[in-house]
């Protein structure tokens, strides 16, 4: 299926994107492993990334808005259009020399998101959507897995480290949920859980505590590939939310319950 221009404007810079981080990938993997000098290092690469599809994408769309992991906020003269930029998910992968990150860019349009990429350079992954237009994994449309039982599932999560994120729920949805599903992975990229939603890898996903730009493109692919995404409340706005669930619909509401039972 041709692309959409705004797809591939988004792409055009995605994979620019992640050329840099590739380059980078490469040279992260043989620096002495400190916390100083590879998290120094990581955080130049998060920022060249960002800095050109920044570049690239204020150079074809002049104008619109951005919410971007590390530059915040920069408001635009276009108030009807935002860039949500997540330049390198899955920092801490990046930094272990494990390839599994992504660059991950969605458009709003009035606060309705309308397209998204999610791209992981090192598998040369690249993952789209356009809303009314389907999801896309490699240019192949993405649909949702299609098993109804939690016993078959296989579901993707987040575990809060060091210093984040409410362990003792973690623990408690671990309970709630590991007893009855197939089995539960943690890939160190949320945008990239999402995507493997969108393309039947995972059967379904929670977290808690995300940040828009880690999301919004791929709510939309799960969406676009016939799926659910709510926050634990079954809310649909959940770019503003402190969780996300996601599945298709029986899986969606099986996860839900399973995440609502109260502590015996």
């Amino acid at each position: 299926m041709p692309r959409s221009a705004i797809i591939n404007v988004m792409v055009q810079a995605a994979m620019k994107a992640g050329r840099s981080l590739a380059r980078d990938f490469g040279e992260v993997q043989n620096l002495q492993v400190s916390l100083k000098g590879p998290g120094d290092y990581v955080s130049q690469a998060d920022r060249r990334a960002e800095e050109i599809v920044y570049a690239e994408l204020s150079r074809v769309r002049p104008g619109y808005s951005f919410l971007m992991e590390e530059r915040g906020v920069v408001e635009g003269d276009d108030p009807q259009h935002r860039w949500l930029v997540d330049p390198l998910d899955g920092t801490t992968n990046f930094l272990h020399g494990i390839p599994v990150f992504a660059v991950s860019i969605a458009l709003e349009r009035q606060g309705q998101l309308v397209a998204g990429v999610v791209y992981n350079p090192v598998m040369d992954e690249l993952y789209t959507a356009e809303r009314g237009a389907g999801a896309f994994f490699n240019d192949r449309r993405m649909r949702v897995a299609a098993r109804t039982r939690l016993s078959d599932a296989v579901l993707g999560t987040g575990i809060p480290h060091l210093g984040r994120g409410n362990h003792g729920q973690t623990l408690l949805d671990m309970r709630n949920v590991m007893g009855e599903v197939s089995g539960i992975r943690r890939l160190g990229s949320a945008s990239l859980d999402l995507a493997y939603v969108a393309a039947g890898r995972f059967d379904g996903f929670w977290e808690d505590a995300l940040s828009p730009w880690d999301i919004a493109a791929g709510v939309l692919m799960i969406r676009e590939a016939g799926g659910y995404v709510t926050d634990r409340s079954g809310n649909h706005d959940v770019l503003e939310a402190s969780s996300i669930v996601a599945g298709n619909e029986t899986i969606h509401r099986a996860l839900l319950k399973a995440l609502q039972k109260k502590p015996a």
